[in-house]
């Protein structure tokens, strides 16, 4: 995942989920373990938009509704696919079985933060950083893949086992199955009510 988006990913965090609006570019640079320039580069079309008010000593949130689609429309996930495979079970069986160092997202992240499922859904997207352990437990398959691991960045883990709310949507939005739409839905209207 590109350091532009390790800023974006902590903002929504701390916004939907902590509710936090205000930030320093510098407590955004130590948390994150990333340079200024790279926040400062983070921020520009988010300043542009008019998504956040900088201050004199530090900005604020303005509109996270505009953060989360620009993050959503840039983002590629496909750029960090590590490994695809097919694997002739359910997928709460594949979810199971998962080595325990893995964050869910997708469908998975969001039945797993939200306890419900929009739609049924035959795919899993986890991010992994033991590729060996996931291909031990689910080898390479010949057709169609029904499992996805992405590259986990070192930062991910410290926010739990579900990828963030914010890291979710950004990742469904890019989804091509057909209920990836029924799941945004559920998703924007949790997301609204968490910016009321």
């Amino acid at each position: 995942m590109k350091k532009t988006e390790f800023v974006y990913r902590e903002l929504l965090f701390q916004v939907l989920e902590k509710g936090v609006q205000s930030f320093t570019q510098k407590g955004l640079s130590s948390r994150l373990k990333v340079s200024l320039s790279n926040v400062n580069h983070a921020l520009q079309p988010l300043r542009r938009m008019n998504a956040i008010k900088v201050n004199p000593r530090n900005f604020s949130i303005v509109n996270a509704r505009k953060i989360l689609l620009f993050w959503a429309s840039t983002r590629n996930p496909g750029s960090e696919l590590v490994y695809s495979t097919r694997v002739e079970k359910p997928v709460g069986e594949i979810e199971k079985k998962m080595p325990s160092d893995v964050v869910f997202t997708a469908y998975s992240g969001y039945k797993f933060r939200f306890d419900e499922m929009p739609a049924d859904y035959s795919e899993v997207y986890v991010y992994a950083s033991d590729l060996e352990e996931v291909k031990k437990r689910f080898p390479e398959g010949k057709r169609n893949a029904n499992l996805f691991v992405l590259e986990k960045d070192t930062l991910m883990e410290d926010y739990g086992k579900t990828a963030t709310v914010g890291q979710i949507f950004a990742d469904l939005w890019n989804l091509p199955e057909w209920y990836a739409r029924d799941f945004l839905k559920e998703l924007e209207a949790k997301i609204d009510a968490l910016l009321e």
